[in-house]
């Protein structure tokens, strides 16, 4: 399978973005089994150094834990933590980019939190 890697962004931190989100989604829980690097490496067609550089970030981070002779597993605990990492940086630097950015366009905050919470277009 290919994956379309954005030039932007060090592919690493892409594939730590992926698995990021599957812990967010439900699709990785707590205590699950992480793929191999080698079933990583093999399923997005990536360096083995890559895919271990994305796992070992994850592993700083306290998300995954790795088990010598058994393998990685999500940790326990591991979507709390995500969650308020996630929120701390939306807070501290996506939401005033949102904001800065609804200020020059006009946009009153209030009626686009409002919208936004009511499902309207």
């Amino acid at each position: 399978m290919t994956y379309p890697w954005h030039d932007s962004t060090p592919i690493y931190r892409q594939l730590k973005e992926k698995i990021v989100n599957m812990l967010l989604e439900g699709v990785l829980q707590p205590g699950d089994t992480v793929p191999s690097v080698r079933q990583i490496s093999a399923e997005y067609q990536l360096n083995p150094l890559t895919v271990s550089k994305a796992l070992q970030e994850l592993a700083d981070e306290g998300l995954i834990e790795k088990k010598r002779g058994i393998g990685m597993f999500v940790a326990g605990g591991a979507i709390e933590l995500l969650r308020a990492s996630e929120r701390k940086k939306f807070q501290d630097i996506e939401w005033p980019l949102v904001v800065e950015r609804a200020q020059q366009l006009g946009i009153d905050l209030k009626q686009l939190v409002n919208r936004n919470v009511k499902g309207g277009k």
